[in-house]
């Protein structure tokens, strides 16, 4: 191995090592009580040399829900293993992996959708265009039950998928804080959930609820539990 490719090597490696003690600090401590001397102190290395790799605390959270998404979206194969279920079924598929991602990732899914200092993802437009697909292939999903005639026509796809996604997540931030009364099981509530709002939109009851639709705010979509729709109240540090 060339210098080139060791100095690469290395630099890889604190990059992983600022990544990885940040996001346990930001769990554990909250993302407002953390500055990057804390970070730094946590890997041994000065505030300096962190502000080599990222220029504030944000852009080392931004970098984390980045990553976070990547996992959220899963892996190409499973996107083509959902491609060739029924519409229903790939709605029922699609939401199992997003609770799975909370049991599997859990410091990811608290900081991302728990955590309500952490900065908003739409400051940065371009970096999280790819969320914004993904959030629009989700709805898409919803939108293709409608056609094949398993939801209502009046259905609106970006509400039924509000309604179970605030739902999931109420779920996992009940196991994650250990809030779930004796003999509660938080994999069964994620599964009863879905199934209940599935039958529910299939019955076809007016809904009270408004969520926009306008493709640039589903950055927003989860809004009521996520802290990616909250800005941060702290100065970078």
């Amino acid at each position: 191995m060339g210098i080139k490719e060791r100095q690469e090597r290395d630099r890889e490696a604190v990059h992983r090592a600022i990544l990885d003690a940040a996001r346990e600090l930001f769990v554990s401590e909250g993302y407002r009580n953390v500055s990057i001397r804390k970070v730094a102190e946590r890997i041994e290395y000065s505030p300096a040399s962190i502000y080599s790799y990222f220029p504030s605390k944000d852009d080392i959270f931004f970098a984390l829900a980045e990553e976070g998404f990547r996992l959220l979206h899963g892996e190409r194969a499973d996107l083509d293993a959902l491609a060739v279920l029924p519409p229903l079924d790939r709605i029922r598929a699609i939401f199992t992996g997003f609770y799975r991602f909370s049991v599997n990732h859990p410091e990811y899914f608290s900081l991302m959708f728990v955590d309500r200092s952490v900065p908003r993802i739409s400051q940065e437009y371009e970096r999280f265009a790819f969320a914004r697909e993904v959030k629009n292939h989700l709805v898409d999903q919803m939108q293709q039950c409608v056609d094949a005639g398993v939801f209502p026509p009046a259905t609106q796809p970006h509400l039924a998928f509000r309604l179970v996604a605030t739902s999931l997540i109420g779920v996992a931030v009940m196991r994650l804080s250990d809030r779930l009364g004796p003999g509660e099981n938080a994999d069964d509530l994620a599964q009863d959930i879905v199934e209940t709002i599935i039958a529910g939109l299939q019955a076809g009851p007016v809904l009270r609820s408004h969520v926009h639709s306008d493709p640039c705010l589903l950055e927003e979509s989860i809004g009521t539990h996520s802290g990616l729709s909250l800005t941060s109240e702290e100065p970078h540090s």
